[in-house]
């Protein structure tokens, strides 16, 4: 759309349009944070495991060799054989597979949060386009996941190298050491190495996924016009919303006009100000304010009054006092006696008439 219109993304993403692109299940979201957490979590497993792994092993191929000895090929001997051989062999790698299951979820969760979004299992007849898909592995980021597969590889094979050769002179002397002081050579050289690059996997899961949020947050960016949209569809059309404001403040005009033939008395500040007033002994506990007005409103008030004979008394402070309440409201307690002397005079004036 930006690039039809040609807008340039410049707005920052709202937050409908990241809660939209959340429900698609487009989120930042990086794999070398699973790579770096899978990779740290099975070294420090293998630090702590490697023991008990290799004495189960070494059972295992004991186990092996002793029953194949005397082993009588029956299909039920070699049910009975692969079964106890792959309880042997998931005890050893249950829990390799565990931490697996327990990194790639964390990592996932704790990059994104909780969600459960299905329009990505939604069918999409364009994903299927071959002209498209051809243009994933010549586009930009294609291009960038190449580059940093091959600097990741690269960087992982120099701090390799640098910690093999640190070790070269101790290597050479190998030939003069006994098997089980060649293997422990190995297995810390081999830690050595393993170490470095867990240190290499986290610093570069920290780097992508940084790019990843700058990635989605240009993504997400939009135009002055977009955003223009999304504003009428969440707050409506500021015209329209006009017109209904205005006719909603016409309906409570007219339907206060309506009430002002039943006042007693209208109040006013001769300059700009009206109030109608009501008062019925059997129903109200104190004189209610029916209408009120200021300018226009307040001369139309007046006019409809003179229509039906209802006296207009001038005073400008309770005039003012009054408007400050709501219509519908009751005479505040502090007004009631001049309110009371108001009343009075319209009654004694009507008592003569």
């Amino acid at each position: 759309m930006a690039e039809e219109s040609g807008q340039e993304r410049t707005e920052t993403a709202t937050a409908k349009r990241r809660n939209d692109f959340r429900e698609k299940g487009q989120v930042a979201q990086s794999k070398e944070v699973t790579t770096a957490g899978l990779f740290t979590l099975s070294l420090l497993l293998w630090f702590f495991y490697a023991h008990p792994f290799w004495e189960n092993l070494l059972q295992l191929f004991q186990v092996s060799i002793i029953r194949l000895i005397d082993f009588e090929v029956t299909p039920t001997t070699i049910v009975v054989l692969a079964y106890s051989l792959g309880a042997l062999l998931g005890s050893l790698l249950w829990p390799i597979f565990l931490i697996s299951l327990v990194v790639g979820f964390l990592s996932s969760f704790l990059q994104v949060g909780p969600l459960l979004s299905t329009k990505v299992f939604k069918p999409d007849i364009s994903k299927f386009d071959p002209i498209k898909g051809m243009k994933k592995f010549v586009s930009k980021r294609s291009a960038v996941e190449l580059i940093k597969s091959l600097a990741k590889v690269m960087l992982v094979a120099y701090v390799a190298y640098l910690t093999v050769a640190n070790e070269f002179d101790t290597a050479l002397a190998l030939g003069m050491l006994e098997l089980n002081q060649t293997i422990v050579f190995l297995a810390k050289v081999s830690f050595l190495v393993m170490a470095k690059t867990c240190a290499i996997m986290i610093l570069l899961a920290f780097i992508d996924f940084a790019f990843s949020r700058y990635e989605m947050e240009q993504k997400m960016k939009m135009t002055k016009q977009e955003v223009k949209e999304e504003h009428k569809q969440t707050e409506g059309d500021p015209l329209l919303k006009s017109r209904i404001r205005s006719m909603q403040m016409q309906q409570a005009r007219r339907r206060m006009m309506s009430e002002v033939p039943k006042a007693d008395v209208i109040i006013t500040n001769p300059t700009h100000l009206s109030i109608a007033i009501s008062y019925e002994r059997e129903t109200m506990d104190a004189p209610q304010i029916v209408a009120k007005g200021a300018d226009h409103i307040a001369f139309k008030i007046r006019e409809i009054a003179r229509e039906h004979k209802i006296p207009v008394i001038e005073n400008k402070p309770l005039a003012r006092a009054l408007y400050k309440q709501e219509i519908g409201e009751q005479v505040p307690e502090e007004l009631f006696t001049a309110v009371a002397e108001v009343l009075a005079y319209v009654y004694r004036l009507k008592s003569k008439k």
